[in-house]
């Protein structure tokens, strides 16, 4: 049997809409950030009630996407994991890499409540690591009895980042953050996303006085780092029109 006869097509199911607009600032992976909350908004044929009835009595989801903005620049054998350092290559299905055959990925979620609204289903979700955009092919209730294998060995990501950088506001960023509403939902999504320290890997060791920019919902907010500390200096609204 040739690979052209097992080839099938499938399509979204749902569509993230998140904060992240760009890939540069997205955690690394799930969990990192639970400040950050996003709606899969559910396709018609895929948006009826019944879709999720019984899906709160879980706690957490599985969902199964694709790098969409990857796909066409197609895939590589070995990758450089920023775990380790980005500077070794490893085969890439030893990698979270996105650049991977077919292009799919799976982020373990929380699920914070399902919406049922004109009759038609979509799920919030926190915690996520998503473009917004990001198609979703499939959803799946996390089983802890299952899911969770505590003797698993995970290889050189075996202990999760722990090396959180400190995260200091401008007096100006902290006149503009004071006056948007939910403020302090804000600059807790902003510092966990900081905190993670989204530069390359190559750069983390070395002098860097290169400011940064990472967008989030309407957000344009610039940073550096200085003295081992990442420095808001300004948070601009963007033009939506």
């Amino acid at each position: 049997m040739t690979n052209s006869n097992l080839a099938t097509t499938i399509e979204p199911i749902g569509i993230v809409h998140s904060p992240f607009k760009q890939k540069f600032g997205i955690p690394r992976q799930p969990s990192l950030a639970s400040a950050v909350t996003a709606i899969i908004e559910l396709q018609p044929n895929y948006d009826s009630p019944n879709m999720v009835r019984d899906l709160e009595q879980f706690s957490h989801l599985w969902l199964i996407f694709q790098f969409h903005q990857n796909i066409t620049h197609g895939w590589k054998s070995l990758v450089r994991p920023p775990r380790l350092g980005g500077n070794k290559k490893t085969g890439v299905l030893a990698t979270r890499s996105t650049f991977r055959p077919n292009g799919l990925g799976m982020s373990a979620v929380k699920l914070e409540r399902v919406i049922i609204k004109n009759n038609r289903a979509s799920i919030e979700v926190s915690g996520i690591d998503l473009l917004d955009g990001t198609p979703i092919f499939d959803i799946k209730p996390y089983i802890p009895y299952s899911d969770s294998l505590t003797q698993a060995s995970g290889g050189y990501a075996q202990e999760p980042p722990t090396q959180l950088m400190q995260v200091q506001f401008s007096e100006q960023a902290q006149v503009t953050l004071a006056q948007q509403p939910n403020s302090e939902k804000l600059q807790a999504l902003i510092e966990q996303i900081l905190a993670q320290d989204p530069r390359p890997a190559y750069k983390k060791d070395s002098t860097d006085d290169k400011e940064y920019a990472i967008e989030l919902y309407h957000y344009d907010i610039k940073w550096h780092v200085s003295n081992s500390l990442i420095i808001v200096s300004q948070i601009q609204t963007i033009n939506q029109n």
